[in-house]
């Protein structure tokens, strides 16, 4: 599969793009890679550190946190009063030695006609340690990171206000690349393309099964497992 418009409504086309917006982890590398799980696990590690409760607990609570605030570290510091720096230097202190350079989807991003940034609600040095690995850092004109957003992570609307602000983006002409259905309802409201990205069915992913929801949602305009393909037959 490579391109898949979701059966409803007209799915917005490309031909009046000239920003492109794409997130970072589980996007622009392989799902079945986990290199989240690296992460998934360093904050639950941490979870159960600073709130001094057992590994079964801390999972609990990072599950809970991740769906109701968006990420685990909002909620701890709406609760629990954390101080995000220490938390985010550690979360991300995983091994990338998974990733490898993929020239040919640093080809299809540099065809695209216009701008190229990334919004993630990780770190500017994890994405940074990302697109190196890849060997597809040249494609971007920024980062739009976690700190950028004033520490709100995707969905919140003011997310993506703060971020087209800043970089001067005009969301009628713009497209967004997610691996949420969630993370993409915004854009669309706002007017942008949106395209989500899933993994291959024959590979296995360790994801929640609701963080897979959402295909078939009247803002997910267009549905592939292979971003450099779909990135490819743009016309």
């Amino acid at each position: 599969m490579t391109m898949q418009p979701s059966p409803k409504s007209p799915a917005r086309a490309f031909g009046s793009v000239e920003t492109w917006v794409f997130d970072l982890d589980n996007t622009l590398y392989p799902h079945d890679l986990n290199l989240w799980q690296q992460i998934d696990e360093r904050i639950r590690a941490f979870v159960s550190d600073f709130l001094h409760v057992t590994k079964d607990e801390a999972f609990r609570v990072q599950k809970d946190y991740y769906r109701r605030y968006g990420t685990t570290m909002r909620g701890l510091i709406a609760e629990h009063g954390l101080e995000p720096d220490t938390y985010l230097e550690f979360v991300h202190q995983i091994d990338h030695s998974p990733l490898v350079p993929n020239p040919e989807l640093g080809a299809a991003i540099e065809r695209l006609p216009g701008r190229k940034l990334i919004l993630t609600n990780g770190t500017r040095k994890h994405a940074e340690a990302v697109m190196r690995r890849l060997d597809i850092d040249r494609c971007f004109e920024d980062v739009f990171d976690i700190a950028a957003a004033d520490l709100d992570p995707k969905p919140l609307p003011p997310v993506y206000d703060r971020f087209l602000h800043k970089h001067g983006v005009d969301p009628q002409k713009s497209a967004m690349f997610e691996d949420l259905a969630r993370n993409l309802s915004v854009p669309h409201a706002l007017g942008m393309t949106t395209v989500l990205v899933v993994p291959p069915a024959a590979r296995p992913v360790l994801r929640e099964g609701w963080e897979l929801e959402g295909r078939d949602a009247p803002h997910v305009d267009h549905v592939t497992d292979d971003l450099t393909g779909f990135l490819r037959n743009l016309p």
